[in-house]
């Protein structure tokens, strides 16, 4: 298996445009096998209660009856169990919990996203992507403010990201790799699965819930489409001086050189997000002055000292890490 997708991986480098007609056909036995025994098995259960342990007691058997579910098309998720941890001070970030089941099918799908994506993703892209970090998405923007003729940064928020992703969207985002209809239709079925909170069922029309294997992934792509090929190809061309953009997830922090680039960005920020059915969180959202010469910048129009800005959910990571 890891010599199949090792071969999409090479074929989607290869061929930028490439689009894959059959991909389905790799959630085999072997495959949801191999993602049963590299899940943790002391993660949150979804709303069945089914832990790993409970669901490889009769592993060969609960596999044959999945493959059969997908082959004939009847296979359908659970929906999420939701549930909340805390995001700051004030605010709880919700979290739907997939069946154990899912989970399996979500890793193997994820596994076959992943081939294809990661030589898509452009070097700016951080979040939740294999051999990138936390510290390694600080150390690029540490090198691009303080080796880069850098005056300016924007310092934006996604208002809800994860809940407000546009199923359409995210379908059309995947059909410009994926052609396989088979594998598309399993995606679709996890967005719209529903999640479970306190045993009434809730639709999801829009969005991913976080806390599913795929959700990262899913979010990757879309922002690899939404914001970071639009800020390399026509952001960056656009610019009068240096533009250089640091995302992690769905957080990101864009840095420039002249301010009248800042904001044209920033403008044309709130128009291309709102294109994808997202929108800024202006009260997060700022233009510093920020950069090697942005001390004596800030002292000929009377501040003290620069403000600060940081990728909140790069800090929150490492604040748990370091817990």
């Amino acid at each position: 298996m890891e010599t199949k997708l090792a071969r999409i991986a090479e074929v989607a480098k290869a061929k930028p445009k490439e689009r894959f007609t059959s991909l389905a056909h790799l959630m085999n036995k072997q495959m949801l096998r191999d993602s049963h025994l590299k899940l943790p098995a002391d993660k949150a259960t979804g709303v069945d209660k089914v832990t790993k342990a409970a669901y490889g007691v009769q592993l060969e058997e609960n596999l044959d009856d999945l493959i059969a579910r997908m082959k004939r098309n009847a296979y359908k998720p659970q929906a999420s169990r939701r549930t909340y941890i805390p995001k700051d001070e004030k605010s709880k970030r919700p979290l739907g919990i997939p069946s154990y089941e899912d989970k399996i099918v979500q890793h193997g799908i994820n596994q076959i996203l992943q081939a294809i994506y990661e030589q898509d993703f452009m070097e700016c892209s951080f979040g939740f992507r294999p051999g990138r970090s936390q510290h390694d998405a600080i150390r690029a923007l540490d090198q691009i403010i303080m080796k880069e003729p850098i005056r300016y940064v924007v310092d934006a928020d996604i208002r809800g990201f994860f809940n407000h992703m546009d199923h359409e969207w995210m379908m059309k985002f995947l059909e410009h790799r994926i052609a396989d209809p088979n594998l598309l239709r399993l995606i679709k079925k996890f967005l719209k699965a529903g999640v479970q909170e306190d045993g009434e069922f809730k639709p999801t029309d829009e969005g991913a819930p976080q806390g599913g294997l795929i959700s990262p992934i899913l979010s990757n792509i879309y922002l690899h489409y939404a914001l970071d090929l639009w800020f390399e190809t026509t952001v960056k061309r656009e610019c009068v001086g240096r533009a250089e953009m640091v995302r992690y997830a769905d957080d990101f922090v864009c840095c420039f050189e002249q301010e009248w680039d800042a904001k044209r960005f920033y403008e044309a920020l709130v128009m291309r997000l709102k294109k994808f059915g997202l929108e800024i969180a202006e009260e997060k959202t700022k233009i510093i002055r920020f950069g090697r010469q942005s001390e004596v910048a800030c002292k000929e129009v009377g501040l003290k000292k620069p403000e600060t800005f940081r990728l909140p959910r790069v800090y929150a990571l490492l604040g748990q890490r370091q817990e």
